[in-house]
C-alpha cells in the first residue's frame, strides 16, 4: 500500500513546531480513490467533529497499516516516541460557505482524550489531482491561548449570521490571517502527498476556491485522514 521509499521533507511552523511532508505516500493511490467510489453512498456527513464535509471510517487494519508508515516517517519529526492508538477515515470537504458553522470558519486543534504525557498527531493524505482544491494551511493565535479558547467557546454558540457580524467578513473558508490568528505556513495540495502534524497545532483546509468542491470522490477534495495518538520524546 505505501510506498517504501517516499519523499521527506521537513517545514516549520513555528519556532516549536514543525509538519512532515511525505511525496509519493502510495504505490497505487487510484486504488483508495477507486474505493471510495465503490463506496460514495457510504460517506456520511461528520458527526462529532468541526469537519466541513463527508467521512467514511477507515478498518482497524487499514489504520494500524498507516500508523505502521506514520512511525517509521514522520513521529520522530513530531517529538513522538510511541504511538498508542490510531484511527483514520476517507474524508471529502463539501459543505459551501454559506453552509459553514462558526467554528468552522477560523482553524481549529485536533482534540482528542489522552494522558499527560501524550499528544495527538493528525496527518492529512491528498488523493485528487486538481490543486486548486486546496492543501492545508497552519495558523498560530494572536492572543494567548486562554483568551482564543473562550472565544472559541463563545463562537461555537453564535448564529451564522452572529458571527458573521462579530468577525466582519462574508461566510469563508480560512485562507488568511484576521483579527484572532496569523497563517503562517500552507502546504500546497499535490497527488499522493501527505502532511502531518501535532494536531494542537492550528490548521485547517485552504480552500480558495469552494464553487470546485464535490462529493464525488473521483472529482471532489478525497483525502485520508489518520490520527494518532503518541507518547512524547523526552527533551
Amino acid at each position: 500500500m505505501f510506498n517504501p521509499h517516499p519523499t521527506v521533507t521537513t517545514l516549520p511552523i513555528d519556532a516549536t513546531q514543525v509538519c512532515v511532508v511525505i511525496d509519493d505516500a502510495l504505490l497505487d493511490p487510484q486504488r483508495l480513490v477507486d474505493m471510495a467510489v465503490k463506496h460514495r453512498q457510504a460517506f456520511e456527513l461528520a458527526a462529532g467533529n468541526a469537519y466541513p464535509g463527508l467521512e467514511l471510517p477507515m478498518s482497524d487494519a487499514a489504520s494500524a497499516h498507516i500508523a505502521d508508515f506514520f512511525a517509521l516517517h514522520a513521529r520522530r519529526a513530531l517529538g513522538g516516541r510511541r504511538t498508542v492508538r490510531a484511527h483514520s477515515r476517507l474524508s471529502m470537504v463539501t459543505l459551501p460557505p454559506d453552509e459553514l458553522r462558526p467554528l468552522q470558519r477560523v482553524p481549529h486543534r485536533d482534540r482528542l482524550a489522552v494522558d499527560p504525557g501524550q499528544f495527538v498527531a493528525a496527518s492529512v493524505l491528498y488523493l485528487f489531482r486538481p490543486e486548486e482544491l486546496g492543501g492545508t494551511s497552519f495558523f498560530v493565535p494572536k492572543q494567548p491561548l486562554p483568551e482564543i479558547e473562550r472565544l472559541m467557546k463563545a463562537w461555537s454558540g453564535l448564529s451564522k449570521d452572529e458571527f458573521t457580524r462579530h468577525l466582519g467578513a462574508e461566510p469563508a473558508y480560512i485562507t488568511r490571517s484576521n483579527a484572532f490568528f496569523e497563517r503562517v505556513l500552507t502546504v500546497p495540495a499535490r497527488w499522493n502527498r501527505m502532511v502531518a502534524y501535532d494536531g494542537g497545532q492550528f490548521h485547517c483546509s485552504h480552500v480558495e476556491r469552494p464553487a470546485l468542491l464535490s462529493d464525488d470522490p473521483a472529482r471532489g477534495r478525497l483525502t485520508l485522514n489518520p490520527f494518532f495518538v503518541c507518547t512524547r520524546r523526552a527533551a
